[in-house]
């Protein structure tokens, strides 16, 4: 299977800069901090609000874990390419579909329920769809 280790080099750098902007807005979502939001909108509003949780989990702390699977996974990949298997391609895929639906459903919310926007909220919804478009071009011919 042909593999572009550049894809995987992307990918964790999307990964790690992912994770730190959701461990950005657990930090000052959990010290009580204002986020700095250069966007017309309110960070707070949105991060605070009945969406910022998802069974019981903050947005943010899912986000964390996603972006740090996505970074170690990619990681391994380059130290260990037999983990590209057919089968880890396809999770990767699913994961980013899952991922860049859930990130529609947010910026939907803030759309059309909130109608605020929080500047890191786009961002991170950028940066899973990055991450989609990533994985599905580094999925290699005849996988599906």
């Amino acid at each position: 299977m042909e593999h572009s280790y550049y894809i995987d080099i992307l990918l964790m750098i999307i990964g790690l800069a992912g994770f730190f902007l959701a461990s950005y807005i657990y930090r000052c979502k959990h010290k009580k901090r204002p986020l700095v939001c250069p966007m017309r909108g309110s960070c707070d509003f949105v991060t605070q609000s009945d969406y910022s949780k998802f069974l019981g989990i903050p947005v943010e702390r899912l986000g964390m874990v996603y972006y740090m699977t996505v970074f170690l996974f990619h990681t391994l990949v380059l130290l260990y390419p037999p983990l590209f298997s057919p089968v880890m391609v396809m999770a990767s895929l699913v994961a980013s579909t899952l991922a860049i639906l859930f990130s529609l459903y947010l910026m939907g919310v803030q759309a059309f329920v909130l109608k605020q926007w929080c500047t890191w909220c786009v961002c991170s919804a950028v940066l899973c769809a990055a991450i989609f478009a990533a994985t599905y071009l580094g999925t290699p011919a005849g996988i599906f």
